[in-house]
């Protein structure tokens, strides 16, 4: 099967309902009101930084598609979004356009169409070090996620089976781009032992992309004649445990952390925010909601959201990303017996507080 064909198949099983987990992590958090804010909503600054880049909303467009005629004209429109809004974007992974000339331009045409947007190129962990500077010349990105999908790849038919000398390469395109990597799952999340081996091969920016969005075991699956890898649907961590297994590596300055994976609403945005993430990612919902009501609809709900982060940091007394960190947070349930059985401790969060008392 072609490339471009799989890519159309992964983007039309990506759009529906059922690629999405009925439950979510995110419900497992609440954050505990103050009756006070003691300040104005035209205070909040929703602004966030990394290496260099300033974003000026904490959320970015992330990683879907590339690579045949239909995702191309898909990532015009996206572009054209991010361009409205000043979010940030990525492409999917680039291996098509950079394996076959006359797929070039499906990604291409993010940075014609977005050409002083903040734009991250994708590569996969097995491609050759030449793909990684050739991905970030190919749309002038102002960065470059290097996609882990192992559980993917296996339940993919025709998906790798060799995942030797990922870590090796990984420190290898980091030592060889001008620009910051980002190391991303996605939708299987990561686990502290993850951070500590990317930690030692000098990684500092890394998308977490959690369990609980789009579930590409679940689309492979589907991809499969028998669907023998139903069992499977749930493999992984949520982004809420896996923002919580990363609190050792947040507290480290030099480190970024941005979370996607399972996105529903601004509320859960904030929530990873608070929990540290310097950025969040949303696909699916933009995707779907792209192909289901037009462009229009979805730079109207992005601005919608951006009036409604300003209302929760409002109602939280935040003016800015930093100020969320220290917002009383109660984590309970799932997430709260998997974080006592990991070692990890949750209740300091629900003690913080922004007022002096």
């Amino acid at each position: 099967m072609s490339r471009e064909r799989r890519k159309d198949e992964h983007i039309q099983l990506a759009a529906l309902p059922e690629s999405v987990s009925p439950v979510s992590h995110f419900d497992d958090l609440s954050f505990v009101h103050y009756s006070f804010p003691e300040m104005a909503w035209n205070e909040v600054d929703l602004k966030s930084e990394f290496a260099g880049n300033v974003m000026n909303l904490p959320i970015y467009i992330n990683a879907m598609t590339g690579g045949s005629e239909k995702t191309g004209k898909i990532n015009e429109a996206l572009a054209d979004i991010a361009s409205i809004t000043g979010v940030a974007m990525a492409v999917g992974s680039q291996h098509a356009g950079l394996r076959n000339d006359s797929l070039i331009d499906t990604f291409r045409i993010v940075r014609k169409r977005n050409p002083k947007g903040i734009i991250f190129a994708n590569i996969g962990a097995d491609a050759p070090i030449d793909f990684a500077r050739r991905a970030v010349e190919m749309l002038e990105a102002n960065a470059l996620q290097i996609h882990v999908n192992a559980p993917q790849e296996l339940v993919m038919p025709e998906g790798e089976r060799n995942f030797k000398g990922w870590l090796h390469r990984i420190e290898q395109v980091i030592q060889t781009v001008p620009v910051p990597v980002i190391i991303k799952e996605v939708g299987f999340g990561m686990c502290s032992e993850t951070f500590h081996l990317l930690n030692k091969i000098g990684v500092r920016h890394i998308d977490i992309s959690g369990r609980g969005g789009t579930n590409f075991v679940w689309i492979e699956n589907q991809r499969r004649k028998n669907k023998e890898y139903s069992y499977l649907q749930n493999w992984g961590q949520s982004t809420i445990i896996s923002l919580l297994e990363a609190q050792e590596f947040l507290e480290n300055e030099n480190w970024t952390i941005f979370a996607s994976g399972g996105i529903r609403n601004p509320l859960d945005i904030v929530k990873c925010l608070s929990l540290g993430a310097k950025a969040v990612g949303v696909a699916g919902p933009v995707l779907r909601l792209l192909q289901r009501e037009g462009e229009e609809r979805v730079i109207e709900e992005i601005h919608e959201w951006t009036i409604q982060l300003k209302s929760i940091f409002t109602m939280l007394g935040a003016k800015t990303v930093q100020d969320l960190k220290k917002c009383s947070l109660v984590i309970a349930n799932e997430v709260r017996e998997w974080c006592e059985l990991r070692g990890i401790d949750v209740t300091h969060y629900a003690r913080r507080s922004r007022f002096s008392i």
